[in-house]
């Protein structure tokens, strides 16, 4: 189920003609001659899915004028790679639910999930180098590298209660943000903006893809899970020291910060009402939430340099709408 707040189809009409041209690339390259592999990506792809990474980089070529049809190509690359990693992701944090199905770990199992990951990645870089671009390469295998780095930054961080707000931040610009910012920037590439404009593009992306995975951690301890599509508490039973959780501990007095770091140290989904109590009676959400709406300011502030028109208009409004997001 998608809540009203999510980015609405109305909001992105301006790019649905270019939405629709992604998905049929998307649909021409997962073909395969293993049917395992085709029907595990079709499984996660087709999930309802906001595709927000292939957006930016659409709406980035829109209000840039670039029309070539190697943005249709080259965003079906950014939701391979992202989908790639939401496999592997799911393996690792042992997920069960996605987008309100059950994941494909769960379904077709944790060797296939992984397998079909490494497929996508693979499948993203053939189609890289079809378009032949050296600077949209170096950016897009600079960015998984920088996804890897911060997935295996947030493992070593699990169960660490000792995470700090500056720690918590580069795990996420590494493992969310950083794709947010290669989509915006390979828009920029394509539309032979100038180094300052390119520059200012990846910031919106970097700053939209924080503020994006910020109000994702405080959902966790706010959201419907009927809306989400995934299970409230899931960031607790991973050992995920998220913001809302860093802002409460460092709020609370030392009665909530021991209930809190035994939770994240021990993975104590059982605690669940006790820690959510804690972090809104200390504040840590409203803490949270000013981080996320510092992060959007930053966003609109940098799109605010691209030429008038209808898809800077998108984008400074996709900014906005972010901070009221319900899934």
């Amino acid at each position: 189920m998608q809540a009203t707040n999510t980015p609405s189809s109305s909001l992105l009409s301006v790019i649905a003609p270019d939405m629709r041209e992604v998905d049929l690339v998307i649909k021409q390259h997962l073909d395969s001659d293993v049917p395992l592999v085709g029907q595990v990506s079709r499984y996660i792809i087709s999930a309802g899915g906001k595709r927000l990474r292939p957006a930016l980089l659409l709406l980035m070529c829109g209000a840039l004028g670039f029309k070539g049809a190697q943005r249709f190509s080259l965003s079906a690359v950014v939701e391979f790679i992202h989908t790639a990693t939401l496999l592997h992701d799911d393996v690792v944090d042992e997920s069960a639910l996605r987008r309100g199905n059950a994941t494909a770990n769960v379904t077709f199992g944790n060797p296939a999930s992984v397998l079909v990951g490494d497929f996508l990645y693979s499948r993203a870089f053939q189609m890289m180098v079809d378009v032949g671009s050296m600077p949209v390469m170096s950016v897009l295998s600079e960015a998984t590298v920088v996804i890897s780095e911060g997935e295996v930054l947030q493992l070593m961080n699990m169960h660490n209660a000792e995470l700090d707000e500056e720690g918590y931040l580069q795990v996420i610009r590494s493992k969310t943000a950083k794709l947010f910012e290669a989509s915006a920037r390979v828009g920029a590439i394509l539309s032979g903006a100038t180094p300052e404009m390119e520059a200012a593009c990846a910031l919106y992306g970097q700053a939209l893809g924080t503020a994006f995975q910020v109000i994702d951690d405080v959902l966790d301890y706010t959201g419907d899970a009927a809306v989400m599509g995934k299970n409230l508490g899931d960031d607790l039973r991973e050992g995920k020291a998220t913001l809302p959780l860093i802002a409460a501990m460092q709020r609370g007095n030392a009665e909530q910060r021991t209930v809190v770091k035994l939770a994240i140290e021990n993975g104590d989904v059982s605690a669940i009402d006790q820690v959510v109590s804690i972090v809104k009676a200390t504040g840590a959400l409203e803490v949270a939430r000013k981080a996320a709406s510092d992060e959007a300011a930053r966003a609109v502030a940098a799109a605010e340099q691209l030429p008038d028109g209808p898809h800077k208009t998108c984008l400074l409004q996709l900014a906005a709408q972010l901070l009221d997001r319900q899934s």
